[in-house]
């Protein structure tokens, strides 16, 4: 007797999506089977995230059609993909932060007009689904009171709790320590194990080796490879993702530190309801070398990179800089360019472009009133255009035309020439928040290497990011943040994933290693 092959729990056929002239999806074809992990992978504008809003029911596809465990679906709002069993858990988390924990998972499915009925069943059913699978989460704690890492259980406990069979992550350890990501992989092993499925939305390779089944990988719309995780490796991936060989390690000599260039002493930065956000911080900044500063977003990062560049003021400390204390000079953002300060914000969109503007305005943000972008007391717009399309060659920026509007680049390339603004000042201290958040492995190997060659030429780089790989990869020295303070100091010889999630945990080490 034959035996009946099993349906895909998910399988998409030939969707295909446009927005405009934008082609984001062509003719894709994709199936999940029925408890895996199956990773997603691909450059930004591969059209990943297009293809997961289809499933996930914010997009409707022009043409295809999916099916769910072999019956045909149509998917044209989240409740209907939530009523296939499908649940999403969005990189960034779609959670009331003044509710509770209960409040949020029944939000919208809350059993009724009585609402205690309905919140004390939805006790019970969350109860078991966390011992079930290790998301212990308290429940009456209000939301904006948890760490990341439970606030992401949160998330993955409401798409349980309404019945998912198939779960999308989208970048789901961005924002958590080593532990946490080990905990996290530990539980949606278990998912897989009970013939859940699950779809990991990555761009971080070795997280696709750790966990993954099967991969998919995507380039420019259409699906250009499919392998058993296996039997691959990260350098292939890397090479069908890019369409080239990328190199994965960031290669760079030993450091040559020289003279300090900025020195941090004794910092304070309060929030505007007076939280210290940074608490008594402490470090020099040198030439030629690369400080790194690791930790959970909200830990005081973010606080301190802005108090460095001038856009939040410090309540106690100072910050020296070219002989000058900049918090006892009151010297703002502008006077520290001057003094040969540059700064690429962590948000690009909110604070290092204006969408609306231009490619080539947006390449004098900060700087416009120097002698090279003014004649006579105007912008001179024939030199700043010239200037604009020298750093889109020389920092790769795609497509390089410096009329069209920031808006209509990716975010590497956005980022790339946030970053050509700042460094074609040559300054002598670079400050580069999440310098490759949102950006795909082929132009994050470029931001590498324009990192180190700064740094070899003698810059001093201060480096804030989330992610454990990029600071391993190019700090000289590593400074780690918890809850305001540095816990920890690390030189790159000695430092390794487990004493850096250590420290980010809170754990502090006796000194400088």
């Amino acid at each position: 007797m034959v035996e009946k092959s099993v349906a895909p729990a998910l399988e998409l056929r030939a969707i295909d999506k446009r927005f405009g002239t934008v082609h984001a999806n062509r003719s894709l074809s994709f199936a999940v089977a029925p408890g895996s992990i199956h990773g997603l992978i691909g450059e930004n504008g591969a059209g990943k995230s297009t293809l997961m809003n289809i499933v996930y029911g914010f997009h409707r596809a022009d043409s295809g059609e999916i099916y769910v465990h072999g019956r045909r679906v149509d998917l044209g709002s989240p409740q209907d993909a939530i009523r296939a069993g499908i649940g999403m858990v969005h990189q960034h988390f779609m959670l009331v932060e003044n509710f509770t924990v209960l409040e949020n998972v029944v939000l919208g499915v809350e059993g009724g007009a009585l609402l205690a009925g309905g919140l004390a069943r939805a006790r019970r059913e969350l109860e078991k689904l966390a011992c079930d699978y290790a998301l212990a989460v308290p429940l009456d704690t209000v939301v904006s009171e948890l760490p990341v890492g439970l606030q992401q259980r949160v998330e993955i406990l409401k798409a349980l709790y309404r019945g998912a069979q198939i779960l999308i992550l989208d970048e789901p350890t961005a924002v958590l320590t080593p532990q946490e990501a080990d905990a996290l992989f530990n539980m949606l092993r278990r998912l897989r194990d009970e013939g859940k499925s699950v779809i990991l939305v990555t761009h971080k390779l070795r997280e696709i080796m750790a966990i993954t089944d099967r991969v998919t990988v995507m380039r420019q719309g259409v699906i250009v490879g499919e392998v058993v995780t296996a039997t691959t490796s990260p350098r292939e991936l890397a090479e069908k993702m890019v369409g080239r060989a990328v190199l994965l390690r960031v290669e760079k000599k030993l450091a040559q530190p020289g003279a300090t260039l900025l020195a941090v002493r004794d910092l304070e930065v309060r929030d505007r309801l007076g939280v210290a956000r940074v608490k008594g911080v402490s470090f020099d900044l040198r030439a030629g070398e690369i400080v790194g500063v690791a930790g959970v977003s909200g830990n005081g990062q973010s606080e301190l990179l802005e108090a460095l560049a001038g856009i939040r003021l410090p309540t106690r400390g100072s910050i020296t800089l070219q002989h000058h204390d900049l918090v006892r000079e009151h010297l703002g953002p502008r006077e520290r360019r001057a003094l040969g300060l540059a700064h690429v914000p962590e948000d690009r969109l909110r604070m290092g472009v204006v969408t609306n503007f231009s490619a080539e305005d947006n390449a004098i943000l900060g700087y416009h009133d120097r002698a090279e972008c003014t004649r006579g007391g105007w912008l001179d717009r024939a030199a700043i255009r010239k200037a604009c399309e020298g750093k889109m060659a020389a920092h790769d920026v795609r497509p390089p035309l410096p009329s069209l509007r920031i808006a209509a680049f990716s975010g590497g390339n956005q980022q790339k020439l946030v970053l050509a603004r700042e460094i074609d000042v040559d300054p002598r201290v670079l400050l580069v928040g999440q310098p490759t958040r949102g950006v795909d492995i082929g132009a994050i190997e470029f931001i590498h290497k324009k990192l180190v060659a700064l740094r070899d030429a003698g810059k001093a780089l201060l480096i804030v990011s989330v992610e454990l790989d990029e600071i391993l990869g190019l700090a000289d020295r590593i400074l780690v943040m918890n809850a305001g303070e540095i816990v920890g100091e690390l030189l790159r010889a000695d430092a390794t994933e487990e004493k850096m999630g250590l420290l980010m945990a809170g754990v502090k080490s006796e000194g400088p290693a």
